[in-house]
């Protein structure tokens, strides 16, 4: 198993153990449904049922192998937003994002698919979930070239079987038609 393929085996463990529901997104998902690009992390939207549930899941990773800052974690855990954790051996760094309570977010959760990434079994987000939520971090950085990148390669790959209404329909909603242009020239960059 590769370094990442270990260090995800050892979290998805983590999660199940736990109980805390989950699916990866971001450049991970980017890239199992479009194009390949290199990152150095993996970032895991979570869905705790219950505090409890949540402080076995961080007190795992509370250990020699892994830096995490317990603090920022809850705080995460109470106010909603993201802590990370470090794998101290591969330097592989899991950036975990608490479900929004929000309509797109339950949504996107409810759609996951269930997929081997590095011979582990996960969770991943939809192509369309994962073009959404790239959009969604390009707006709020001001528009960014590599988010609208990810998003052309998924739809140079997956574009004729892509869900449109569904995207049309989120695209209206997050107010993300500007972004979603702006992906379809990105190619070209």
């Amino acid at each position: 198993m590769t370094s990442i393929g270990g260090v995800l085996a050892r979290c998805v463990a983590a999660l199940d153990q736990a109980h805390v529901p989950f699916m990866i997104g971001g450049s991970f998902a980017s890239t199992t449904h479009g194009s390949a690009r290199s990152t150095q992390n993996i970032d895991i939207v979570i869905a705790p049922p219950s505090e409890d549930a949540f402080r076995e899941f961080i007190g795992l990773f509370a250990t020699t192998d892994y830096y995490i800052d317990v603090d920022t974690a809850l705080r995460a855990c109470r106010l909603g937003g993201m802590f990370n954790v470090i794998d101290i051996a591969t330097g592989w760094k899991l950036d975990f994002i608490l479900r929004k309570d929000r309509a797109f977010s339950r949504t996107e959760f409810a759609r996951r698919i269930a997929t081997t990434i590095f011979g582990v079994a996960a969770y991943i987000a939809s192509a369309e979930d994962t073009i959404i939520a790239k959009l969604e971090w390009s707006k709020l950085s001001g528009g960014s070239r590599r988010q609208r990148r990810d998003v052309a390669g998924i739809v140079a790959v997956l574009g004729p079987i892509l869900d449109q209404l569904y995207l049309q329909h989120w695209l209206a909603e997050l107010a993300l038609h500007d972004e979603w242009q702006a992906a379809q020239l990105a190619s070209d960059d």
